[in-house]
């Protein structure tokens, strides 16, 4: 029997149609990398980073799959370049981003691959579509919920 993990996602999108390219992403999520069991509403947030482009629309997703995490992260790239992603500049617009954000309790820190995510804990965009549908996941380092994550960037913003 394969062994199925708890992916959790974020999409992103600030080019186009965004909401179009945000369900079509979905749905080759779902045909190659495995079940949707859970899905975030939009949030429509400012760009992060390199703030000097378009809002983006934000939504969390949990996938449950039998894909290792490299071969999972390879699908949905091909995902991302398939739904026109250019990586021209870092932070830049982009059609759709698809992040690993989490794979339940696993620490990944691999050349391509860092999980949980660096930043989680810094970004509203990340947390509050994550709180909707995880808010009692464990980051496994930090030993924090991600609702205890989001009430302390909170606290700590001005």
């Amino acid at each position: 029997m394969e062994e199925k993990r708890i992916y959790t996602l974020l999409l992103g999108s600030n080019l186009g149609d965004r909401m179009r390219y945000m369900q079509f992403s979905k749905e080759l999520i779902e045909k190659k990398c495995g079940r949707i069991l859970a899905a975030s509403s939009m949030h429509e947030t400012e760009a992060w980073g390199k703030t000097d482009q378009d809002d983006f629309l934000n939504q969390a997703l949990l996938v449950e799959s039998t894909l290792n995490p490299l071969d999972f992260l390879d699908e949905i790239q091909e995902i991302e370049m398939a739904l026109g992603r250019q990586r021209n500049e870092k932070w830049g617009p982009r059609t759709i981003d698809i992040d690993i954000l989490a794979i339940g309790s696993e620490v990944i820190d691999h050349e391509r691959l860092k999980v949980p995510h660096p930043g989680i804990q810094e970004r509203f965009f990340v947390l509050e579509p994550l709180v909707e549908i995880a808010a009692d996941w464990v980051h496994p380092v930090l030993n924090r919920s991600a609702k205890d994550l989001l009430d302390d960037l909170r606290c700590a913003t001005p």
